[in-house]
């Protein structure tokens, strides 16, 4: 493997001292227990660490509690030259974190040179610009006694703890919303990638964040993740990844009566009518299918095709899936890098077995011959609505087809899962792409595209798929406390409305 693009980077080096970050230095963690990061495309270990234990996540609370006044009381424009210097340290570090990401996660060197890590560079750009844009509405007398007006303040620490599909960029998302608004952060990224996440609060810290501003705690969900969600000196709670985990984070964050945000699981409807482009929605559906191998919560899984486009649009996917080039992440020429871990390889096949019985497999289905996690982008048709395939989360290259006959069907059938993260809805028709889009019930509706975002618009669901928004100027409502400020104008003792308690005296 050639190191020369990320300067020889050696992780084991790199975190020797440990994988926590703790006021701005690296340490040991404290649980007792050793945790591995597996290349998945090879199954073999490339670091080992301590797993965080609750002192671990003390020591890092404490450290974001002792850094809050300093950071919240920054002027924005302070605040925004320290995150624009974190981009710039960020794109300097390009290649460096774009392997990193490659070797923890599996990824196509392609996909996190191309979009992992630019994305988390423009993100970071877009708040160290929104950082001075934190306004409430105007001043005014809306009383006729009174001045009022309207401060944004820091929440305080915030505790996150972010899923293993995007490590980086969930790093990010969770990290400049809180840190642009004025608050400290405990993010716990997942114990199998760690890597990316520990690089961007060093990153932060180089940018001259001051310590303890950002913090990472690498451990076990129910010790070192629990803890942080219970915490009582956090006072935010911002959790993705499955809506199982996020029930759980639920009842324990509403125990302290903390602000929670939850970005869940998805299962997004790919909603194809009759006078689409069938090329460009063929395309659109591989891509937004096999991107991060699916495990993406965005991912398109459900594809619903009228019926006149069905067998074309089955033909044209399977062809599309049965080339696409699956192996090594770090060879340009390979398309699809493996899943997560061999749990998550034998879970998302488990899911295409059991289809066996009541759908059928077109393409795929099968693991090929590696050491690695690898999975073949499969293709399912003859499912029904109901069905596990259809119904439940695979988080990984699966996608299941089925027809619809008239418009009002399809977009029935496109809300008929718990989830409501995105969507797309395919048409020429503008009536069409405008019913669609305030019909289907989801955070994120695509008109003939699937899975673009921008850092300047909202990322979130609806119903089974959570609430509050990443990214984007919205993002900063789920980290600040609105405060209402008034004053008195007219300097008299006695109010007129003060006789409803004092009568006549």
């Amino acid at each position: 493997m050639d190191l020369s693009a990320n300067g020889g980077f050696d992780v084991r080096e790199r975190f020797a001292e440990g994988a926590q970050y703790v006021g701005g230095t690296l340490r040991g963690g404290t649980s007792g227990r050793s945790h591995p990061v597996v290349d998945p495309a090879t199954g073999e270990s490339v670091y080992a660490y301590e797993l965080a234990g609750t002192a671990d996540v003390d020591a890092a609370v404490a450290a974001a509690a002792r850094a809050l006044p300093g950071w919240a009381c920054a002027t924005p424009g302070e605040r925004s030259d320290a995150m624009h210097r974190f981009a710039a340290v960020l794109s300097g570090r390009a290649a460096e974190f774009a392997y990193a990401e490659s070797l923890q996660c599996g990824k196509p060197l392609r996909l996190t040179t191309e979009f992992d890590v630019p994305g988390t560079v423009d993100n970071t750009a877009f708040f160290a610009g929104a950082a001075r844009h934190l306004e409430g509405r105007a001043a005014g007398e809306y009383s006729g006694d009174h001045t009022s007006y309207v401060r944004r303040e820091p929440v305080g620490v915030v505790g996150s703890i972010a899923p293993w599909n995007y490590p980086l960029q969930m790093a990010a998302w969770k990290v400049l919303p809180a840190i642009a608004a004025g608050n400290t952060i405990v993010l716990k990224p997942a114990e199998l990638t760690p890597l990316t996440s520990l690089m961007f609060a060093q990153a932060a810290t180089e940018a001259g964040i001051p310590a303890g501003v950002v913090n990472v705690v690498t451990g076990a969900g129910k010790e070192a993740g629990e803890h942080l969600v219970g915490h009582p000196d956090v006072a935010m709670t911002s959790f993705t990844g499955s809506t199982a985990v996020g029930r759980r984070v639920a009842e324990i964050a509403t125990a302290t009566v903390k602000r929670l945000h939850l970005e869940l699981g998805g299962k997004a409807p790919f909603v194809v009518f009759d006078d689409a482009d069938l090329e460009a929605a063929v395309h659109g559906a591989v891509a937004g299918a096999l991107i991060n191998t699916g495990q993406d919560c965005t991912a398109a899984t459900r594809a619903y095709v009228q019926r006149p486009l069905y067998d074309a649009f089955v033909a044209g996917v399977a062809d599309l899936f049965s080339g696409i080039r699956v192996g090594d992440p770090f060879d340009a020429k390979t398309d699809l890098g493996p899943l997560i871990s061999h749990a998550q390889r034998d879970r998302v096949a488990a899911f295409v077995e059991r289809a066996r019985s009541y759908a059928t497999i077109v393409t795929g289905g099968e693991a090929p011959a590696s050491p690695g996690a690898f999975y073949r982008p499969t293709l399912v048709t003859g499912a029904a609505q109901d069905s596990e395939i259809v119904q439940s989360e695979i988080f990984g290259p699966v996608l299941v087809v089925l027809p619809f006959d008239s418009d009002d069907e399809g977009l029935a059938l496109a809300n008929d899962t718990p989830y409501g993260l995105a969507a797309s809805a395919w048409t020429r028709d503008v009536f069409r792409a405008g019913r669609a889009t305030r019909e289907i019930k989801a955070g994120c509706v695509w008109v003939n595209d699937h899975i673009p975002i921008i850092s300047e618009m909202p990322h979130g669901g609806y119903r089974a798929s959570g609430y509050g928004k990443d990214m984007s100027a919205y993002s900063l409502e789920e980290y600040t406390q609105v405060k209402h400020v008034m004053y008195d104008n007219t300097a008299v003792a006695r109010k007129s409305w003060h006789r409803t308690i004092f009568g006549d005296r």
